[in-house]
This record gives structure tokens, sequence and C-alpha cells, in this order.
């Protein structure tokens, strides 16, 4: 029996979990919380389509995998809703260690690779993990608003909370699709 393909598989089926991890973002119905795989593949969706937001030097392939990646850690750290109360440095520990985990049931060369692309989202220093942190904060956004207001309600979110949470990272990464967004959001709080 293929080992490679043994610990490939074991891998994919236990990503298969984060279809269970809820996030506080309902889906645009309003009709359920969306869940984390749905998420990553939402935002992998916005990251091909607003690709040619992104600087020239970003390359959307790294960035599609980034985005796929990213969330995986859910599985065992859970989500951590932007909005929410909660101790950062604690969590960031938690998913490091579901990183090690997750990313361990790889072979050592997938690990590798995909444990130094998650790191390098985390760290959102090089441009791909600059513009995919940017696309990761607005998909949320986006749900959250046609579903009328969605976990903004829930945590009492104003407008400042998502300049100041959000939009700097969206604006670091995709300067024209935040403010394309700030204006298609900010009339929800002007009420």
């Amino acid at each position: 029996m293929d080992t490679r393909l043994t610990d490939q598989f074991a891998f994919l089926q236990e990503i298969d979990r984060l279809k269970r991890i809820l996030r506080a973002t309902p889906i645009s119905d309003n009709s359920r919380p969306e869940n984390s795989a749905e998420h990553s593949w939402h935002i992998a969706m916005y990251a091909l389509v607003l690709s040619d937001q992104a600087d020239p030097e970003v390359d959307i392939s790294r960035v599609l995998r980034m985005l796929l990646l990213h969330d995986i850690v859910e599985i065992d750290a859970g989500d951590m809703p932007i909005h929410a109360a909660h101790d950062a440095d604690a969590q960031a520990a938690k998913e490091r260690v579901a990183a090690d985990r997750l990313f361990g049931l790889l072979p050592a060369d997938q690990a590798r690779a995909f444990r130094a692309l998650w790191d390098e989202f985390e760290a959102a220093e090089t441009p791909d993990a600059v513009f995919a942190k940017a696309i990761d904060r607005v998909q949320p956004l986006l749900l959250n608003l046609v579903s009328g207001g969605g976990s903004w309600a829930e945590y009492d979110v104003t407008l400042e909370q998502i300049d100041t949470r959000v939009g700097e990272k969206v604006k670091r990464g995709a300067p024209a699709v935040w403010n394309h967004v700030r204006a298609i959001i900010a009339p929800h709080f002007s009420g």
C-alpha cells in the first residue's frame, strides 16, 4: 500500500470536519450560519474574480492555495469571530497547535509546504498574503449586509469598528475593493 496516498487521504478525510465549524456570519438568505468550508471556498472564488484588483506582483495561484488552507486550523481551534471578545494570543497558540497536527497528517514535503503557506497568510507580510487577508475580510461584510446585518447585530458592531478591524486590512491589500465595499455597507449603519 502507498503510504503517501494513505497520508494524503487521511488529511483529506480529516479536513471534511471543516464543514461542521459554524461561523458567526450567516449565509446570504440568513437561514443559517455559514460553515468554515463554505467560507474557504467562497473567498477563493472572491480572490479569483477580484484578481484584477491585486497588485501586479501578487500570484493569485498562491493566494488561492492560502485561502483554501487558512481556516483548516479551525477544525481543532474553532472559529473566532472578529467582533467577539477573545484572547487573541491564546487563540493564535491554539491555531499553531492545530496547524502542527493537521498539516502533520500529510507527507512531510506537503506538510512543510502547506504549513509555510499558512504561516505566510498569518504573518500577512508578503504581497500574496496581504491580498489574501484583504479578501478574507471582504466576504463576511457582504454576507452580513445582504442578510440584513447578520452578525453585526449580534455583536453590536459599528461602522467605526469595521473600519478599524476590517477596513485597514482590506485597504492595505485591495484599496479599490475597500472603497467600493465601504460605500455599499455604510448606509446600513446610518439608520
